[in-house]
């Protein structure tokens, strides 16, 4: 799964946040809070930090 944007990735940095305790989800824009209900941590490590991508 490829992130289509630098948004997408953000908010799927965000979610991932979310997910790992980082950040309180009620915080999530409403983006970022469906990455959180419906893609598990590993499917988000994968979108917010593509391969290739310049970390």
């Amino acid at each position: 799964m490829l992130a289509q944007s630098r948004t997408q990735q953000q908010a799927a940095r965000q979610a991932l946040d979310a997910k790992r305790g980082r950040l309180d989800p009620r915080r999530l824009t409403s983006q970022s809070r469906d990455l959180f209900d419906w893609l598990t941590e590993t499917e988000l490590e994968e979108l917010a930090w593509p391969i290739g991508s310049a970390a």
